[in-house]
């Protein structure tokens, strides 16, 4: 049977290697940094995701999958998996690729002949070109490929082990060979493989965040004409998904998107396109961007329709800290992008949230926190929902009445029971419902 390494220990990285490991591979994860594995050592995840510390820790107590920091450790391995990140640059639209060219360089030396080197990160497109020329001059007897991730957060091992469809870009049929050997578990489940270029491989996964994102921003900005026309978008979504063309996943009007994905994917792909000549093709993504960043004002804007524009003093509770639910990621968050803003207006913000509370005050020291609903909400002037965690979706609008200053609760994710929350005495107002 192969055995596998995983560059790289992060959310992507750690997932694949527990996943890998848990279909009957020997799997080495290598990362530089030690304390990231000595805590997967342990079989402790440094972040949350459903379902992995579990696995994690069943497949560490297996002796399958180890960690270090020892690149020299993946010396006897068959397919070296690259899951490093690409953060969008400082004071730039493209992606910043120092990870995944130094994991390249560091991995080549160790790499015994016949072996690939299998990128899963999300790269501008040249991106496996060049680093196969690289490689040519590092180790001309190992192939490079490309494997992008469709991971969401929150279904991270469901979408490793049951995933919708495996794209492969390669340059020979021995890389397609092995790869197809790497993922015989999943193919015998009848898992699409798609197996293709490098170019399209890498393009593949840009271009399906570019689409989501579209998607997300689309029905952001009907939510706008609905606010200004006296419409309700939660009714438009719903009658525009029963279209089959359309369908109703990504018509959620709110606050928008986040995390350490389809920002900077878009970004960089826009980055991309300029430096390619292809500039105007992609022009459309800087209103998707642009109309996403706008719900975040749009909240704000809600705010003070509702409390006055003065901030100052005013006790904001704000329910979610993470950019999504079943997550603790803050990359890029509205909800805490939009807490801060209002703190920095004056607001005594207080945050909540059933996991992301240490990264989000890493992050904002100056906010707030709690673990407990109640002290969150006891006593505020108003309440904005920003996550869509189910607990929220649990909280009695009638008791929580008479804990709050000022009853109005503001819905950023469209998630809440209104009529609910009316009955109880509420003033409930949410993004595009009027």
């Amino acid at each position: 049977m192969l055995k596998l390494s995983v560059i790289g220990t992060g959310y992507l990285g750690a997932t694949h290697a527990a996943a890998m490991s848990s279909l009957g591979f020997e799997v080495v994860g290598v990362d530089v940094d030690e304390s990231k594995i000595a805590q997967l050592r342990q079989g402790k995840v440094p972040f949350y995701e459903p379902d992995l510390e579990d696995l994690l820790r069943a497949e560490v107590d297996s002796g399958r999958l180890t960690f270090t920091t020892d690149f020299s450790a993946v010396a006897d391995c068959d397919v070296h998996f690259v899951c490093v990140g690409t953060p969008q640059k400082k004071g730039s639209l493209a992606a910043d690729l120092t990870y995944v060219d130094a994991s390249v360089v560091a991995l080549a030396p160790h790499a015994k002949a016949g072996s690939i080197i299998v990128g899963k990160s999300t790269v501008p497109v040249g991106t496996a070109a060049r680093l196969a020329t690289l490689l040519k001059d590092l180790n001309r007897h190992v192939e490079l490929a490309w494997n992008p991730e469709f991971l969401r957060e929150g279904f991270a091992v469901e979408d490793t082990l049951r995933p919708n469809r495996l794209v492969v870009g390669v340059t020979s049929e021995s890389s397609e060979a092995i790869l197809k050997e790497a993922y015989a578990p999943l193919i015998a489940n009848n898992v699409p493989w798609i197996c293709t270029d490098l170019a399209t491989a890498e393009l593949v996964k840009v271009a399906a965040n570019s689409f989501l994102a579209t998607k997300i921003s689309f029905i952001n900005a009907m939510a706008e004409i609905c606010e200004v026309a006296g419409g309700d978008v939660t009714m438009l979504a719903k009658a525009i998904g029963y279209d089959p063309r359309i369908g109703s996943r990504f018509l959620q009007a709110g606050i928008g998107f986040g995390g350490g994905c389809l920002p900077k994917d878009i970004r960089a792909f826009m980055a991309r396109s300029e430096e390619l000549g292809a500039k105007q093709s992609l022009e459309f993504l800087r209103e998707i961007d642009s109309i996403n960043q706008r719900a975040r004002q749009r909240m704000i804007d809600l705010v003070r329709a509702d409390i006055g524009q003065d901030l100052k003093g005013k006790k904001i509770a704000v329910l979610g800290a993470a950019f999504k639910p079943d997550s603790d990621d803050v990359r890029d968050s509205p909800a805490l992008d939009i807490a801060a803003q209002i703190h920095a207006a004056g607001a005594d913000v207080w945050v909540h949230d059933p996991k992301a509370l240490h990264p989000a005050r890493s992050r904002f020291p100056d906010l707030n926190y709690t673990e407990n609903i109640d002290e969150c909400m006891r006593d505020s002037d108003a309440t904005l929902h920003l996550t869509e965690w189910k607990v929220y979706r649990e909280i009695d609008p009638a008791v929580m009445k008479s804990k709050v200053k000022n009853p109005t609760v503001i819905d950023g994710r469209n998630a809440l029971d209104r009529d609910l929350w009316i009955r109880a005495g509420w003033k409930f107002r949410a993004l595009g419902r009027g």
